[in-house]
Parts: structure tokens; sequence; C-alpha cells
């Protein structure tokens, strides 16, 4: 069972870590909880379709570095992010308690640490102690920041009507563009198209940096939410 321990500990410590954060407005634990249940189910559409996309994905081009960026972007990134959306907008977003911009970056943490639970799950079981150890500091850390900017961007929509398609859109932009950085860096990493070890560890470095800029864009993000939650507060 340490594997398994292994595996949920990041998830669960990422979704505590965002809701002690949220200290002036709590979310009913019901919605935090459905919310991180959404996200454990969003990964079995994004799978289908993924296997989906492999099968045709067969081509010539999909052995070179175009082929490989179409998948990141477009295979896997944004259709994980969808998912992940989908069921964001469908329950949390909806909620009368979704009552300020921060609220979005909560729910989207929730629905995007139960996703890269039960992916992590998955890999651990099949790849080891190894691969859960290099996860927890790199792939579900990856899925937070991912989902904090979606939030960021769904927490200003959500209380911004006139723009609201615009910030929408922005959000799964952003959270798609820095999930398929990362993921282009490394699958071009495990790919036969690389053969140097310098080239190798180039391309981890720069799965690194986009994880970095990504955690500092999150930061950022939450505390800008948090600082129209505190002067909310202190007005009521």
């Amino acid at each position: 069972m340490n594997w398994l321990l292994l595996a949920i500990a990041p998830g669960i410590a990422i979704s505590l870590y965002i809701i002690l954060k949220d200290e002036y407005n709590r979310e009913p634990r019901k919605h935090l909880l459905f919310s991180f249940v959404l996200g454990l189910a969003a990964i079995f559409p994004a799978l289908v379709i993924e296997s989906g996309l492999s099968l045709v994905q067969v081509g010539p081009i999909f052995k070179t570095i175009p082929g490989t960026a179409i998948k990141a972007y477009f295979s896997v990134a944004l259709v994980e992010e969808l998912s992940k959306f989908f069921m964001l907008y469908a329950y949390a977003y909806r909620q009368p308690e979704f009552d300020e911009p921060f609220d979005g970056i909560v729910y989207a943490v929730m629905v995007g640490m139960g996703f890269a639970t039960l992916e992590n799950i998955f890999y651990v079981y099949q790849y080891g102690m190894t691969t859960g150890w290099v996860r927890m500091f790199m792939a579900v850390p990856a899925h937070a920041s991912f989902a904090i900017l979606m939030g960021y961007f769904m927490g200003r929509a959500k209380f911004n009507l006139a723009r609201e398609r615009q910030l929408i859109v922005a959000g799964i932009f952003w959270a798609t563009f820095f999930h398929g950085s990362y993921d282009l860096f490394l699958f071009l990493q495990e790919s036969k198209l690389v053969v140097s070890n310098v080239a190798s560890s180039l391309l981890i470095l720069g799965a690194l940096s986009s994880l970095i800029i990504g955690i500092v864009l999150s930061r950022k993000a939450i505390k800008a939410h948090l600082i129209i939650s505190r002067h909310s507060f202190k007005e009521n």
C-alpha cells in the first residue's frame, strides 16, 4: 500500500494547501469533494479521446518534431484541459457559493488534483515507486499550475459577463499552452528523435523551466485573487 499513499499524497497535499489559502470565504466541503470526484471522472473521457486520436496518428509526420508537438498540444493537453474544464463549468462554476474570483482557483484545483491523482495512481501502479517520487515533484505540481491558471481566468469570467467567453477561452488556452509545452519537452526526450545526451538533458531542463514558469505565474494568480478576497472581506 506504500505505492498508493505515494500516488495520492501529492494531490491531496496541494488540494489542502489551496483550500487553506481560501481563508476569507471557505467553500462548502460538499462542493470541494464533489469537484475532486469530478476530476477523477474527467480522466475517462480524456483517455477515450486520446486513445481514439492515437489510432489515427500513425503517419510519418507523427514521428517528427512537428508531429510530436501536435500530439503534445492538441491530442493530450487540449483534450485533458477541456475534459477538466467541462467538469468545472458544469458543476462548481454554476454554484451560488462560487461568489468571488478566488473560488475559480479553488474549484479548478480540486478538479485538476482529482484528475492528477487518478492519473498518478495509474502511473505509480504500472511503473513503480521511483516514478511516484518523480511525479510528486513534477507532474502533479504541473497539473496544479495548469488548474490555477485556468481557475484564475474562470474566476474573472464569473464576474465579468461582458467578457465571460473571452476569459474562459483564455483560461483554456493558457492551461493548454503550459500543459502542452511541458509534455512536448518530455515527449521529445522520450522519443528517438533526440539521440545526444546533451540534447536530452536540455529537453529535461526545458520541461523543468516550463514547470517553474507555470508555478511562478500560478503564485501571482493566487496573490491577485486573494487581494480581491481580502478587500471584499474587509468591506463586509
